[in-house]
């Protein structure tokens, strides 16, 4: 039976980078589970279509089942490139959904199981967007007392990510 993810790929936010706070200590999470992981680096690249691509490039030569993981700008990314690179899961931070004369651009055929992690004081992608998407596709949602970077909650989202990640496992 093959495993259920082999391989986690982070996708960082557009002020980020492929390895800041966040995705360090989720990829020692996922790595704890002997998942591989991969993170893109997007820097200088603003267009998030371009990014889409990027990521489906990378992810096309990984060996899957895969986990995409994104933050904000990443995100959104992540949960566009799904429809193409058919991942186990998606696990997504204040992604950025429905923003601002980018509504028609939120990917809205995602069909894998998803997880959203969100602050209800984010200043920059409004909670309620998370919400309405959570809702419109039946995404589990952890609503965090954080800003936009949550960097004041990764261990939480560390153990939110473990669950997420164990429970892929439980249901091969």
């Amino acid at each position: 039976m093959s495993p259920t993810v082999n391989t986690v790929v982070f996708s960082h936010g557009k002020e980020s980078g492929p390895w800041g706070g966040k995705i360090t200590a989720m990829a020692a999470v996922a790595r704890d589970l002997n998942l591989a992981v991969e993170s893109v680096d997007y820097r200088g690249m603003a267009d998030p279509g371009r990014r889409v691509e990027k990521l489906v490039q990378v992810g096309r030569e990984l060996e899957g089942p895969l986990v995409l993981v994104g933050s904000s700008m990443g995100g959104h990314v992540s949960a566009a490139a799904a429809a193409r690179l058919t991942p186990r899961a998606l696990f997504l931070l204040a992604p950025a959904f429905y923003m601002p004369g980018f509504e028609e651009h939120t990917p809205q055929e995602v069909a894998a199981p998803t997880a959203i992690v969100h602050g209800w004081r984010d200043e920059v992608v409004p909670v309620e967007n998370s919400i309405r998407w959570a809702r419109e596709h039946h995404a589990t949602l952890h609503v965090l007392d954080s800003d936009h970077r949550l960097e004041d909650r990764i261990g939480q989202i560390c153990e939110l990510l473990r669950a997420f990640l164990a429970a892929l496992r439980g249901a091969a």
